[in-house]
């Protein structure tokens, strides 16, 4: 038997045995770009979910430096988080719960959503603070979520009117959120909109006339200007992932934020007809060389991708059998190899031209899915490349998919 080893340095000394490095760098660059679309609309990062798995921290103040005005969190805990990193811009946070703390967000001067059953919560908080709340109402126009039916919609106003009126309440914003954005071309989107323009109709009746009126996501920023209103909210984008199936990040003028990458564990000959991993779903039909990744779907790795891309010496190789709780098998292709244990190897990002979006398609799902469930056993690595502008970069800067002015793509 040959053992394939190989006592080359490849990986970088800090990043262990797996890590997720993060180039904030690429978030504000990509901030800049999604500015330059919206622009005068106010631009909220969506920084939940520990900032779609880069780091909350790391991704808010990249946000900040890159000039946007808001974060977002769905849940309080997450925004108290910032607060407690020493981040002072305007937080909103929409996801509650009977638990969810509203004095400590009131606090720590934390704007929340409100869909219905929170405004008496909400309201009993300031009043114990003496302190008015500072809120945003939703209106669900579609989706079917969170938010206030439109049937209800007035209700919710007396409500928030009258409570404004004792000074318990200030109602900054009024949002909602689009369903179906990323399909441009469905009507669902024009219906969502008519919608939230009778709610905001309706909120003047009741002598609500906010500052922020937000509906536009990542998808709607880039193809429905008429969504942009005050300000939008947007999250994969600025981790520079497309939401669109049939644009690319680059198309998008977008750069990843996160390289997702390990080292070869184990390298071995196998014949024809064996086997491989749990189940014994594939077999070799020839003679050939396997390389052993230890990530798996512990570490966030899909157990249901199928035939997924990495990188390895500079060359594409495809992942074969199932993967496993703490790695995953990569036919090399040849019985004879020049891929070492220790060679590095690259799950999606940095210069392999593998993106999150194939582990997606390889798995039947999608980009946001891939990112967000890198597991706590990957430390995320902090690597500022500084390749930003430190300027707006603007859709031709960036590099539209004509390379001349900007164009919605719609």
């Amino acid at each position: 038997m040959s053992i394939h080893g190989d006592p080359r340095a490849t990986f970088h000394p800090e990043a262990a045995e797996r890590a997720a490095v993060i180039d904030p760098a690429a978030i504000r660059h990509n901030v800049r770009t999604i500015a330059s679309y919206v622009q005068p609309a106010k631009v909220l990062v969506a920084v939940k979910a520990e900032g779609y798995g880069h780091g909350a921290v790391t991704a808010a103040r990249a946000a900040l430096e890159a000039g946007a005005d808001w974060l977002g969190t769905a849940h309080v805990s997450e925004a108290l988080v910032l607060r407690r990193a020493g981040i002072q811009a305007p937080i909103l946070a929409w996801l509650h719960t009977r638990g969810t703390d509203f004095a400590a967000a009131l606090g720590e001067h934390i704007d929340l959503g409100i869909s219905g059953w929170e405004i008496h919560h909400v309201a009993r908080a300031a009043e114990s603070l003496q302190k008015p709340a500072r809120v945003h109402l939703k209106i669900d126009t579609g989706l079917g979520r969170n938010g206030c039916t439109i049937e209800e919609w007035p209700e919710l106003l007396r409500l928030a009117a009258q409570y404004q009126e004792r000074g318990l309440l200030s109602v900054e914003g009024i949002f909602t959120h689009l369903a179906v954005a990323d399909e441009p071309d469905r009507r669902e989107t024009d219906e969502q909109l008519a919608v939230y323009r009778r709610a905001l109709e309706l909120a003047e009746e009741h002598r609500i006339v906010p500052d922020l009126r937000h509906v536009a996501n990542t998808p709607g920023a880039f193809s429905r200007p008429d969504a942009h209103f005050d300000m939008v909210r947007v999250g994969v984008g600025v981790y520079g992932h497309s939401p669109f199936a049939d644009r690319t990040a680059e198309d998008l003028g977008l750069r990843p934020a996160m390289e997702l990458r390990t080292t070869v564990a184990n390298v071995k000959r196998v014949p024809t007809g064996q086997g491989i991993s749990y189940g014994l779903t594939h077999r070799v039909d020839r003679p050939t060389s396997l390389a052993l990744i230890p990530m798996g779907y512990a570490d966030g790795i899909p157990r249901v991708a199928v035939h997924a891309p990495v990188w390895i010496q500079g060359r594409r190789y495809q992942s074969v059998g199932r993967v496993a709780m703490d790695q995953f098998v990569v036919d090399l292709g040849e019985e004879e190899t020049d891929v070492q244990v220790g060679d590095e190897v690259v799950i999606f990002g940095g210069d392999s031209g593998i993106e999150a979006a194939d582990w997606g398609s390889a798995a039947g799902t999608i980009n946001y899915e891939i990112i967000t469930r890198i597991g706590e056993r990957v430390p995320r690595i902090v690597q500022d490349s500084g390749l930003d502008s430190g300027q707006n970069a603007g859709p031709d800067a960036a590099g539209t998919p004509d390379g001349g002015e900007r164009r919605d793509l719609a």
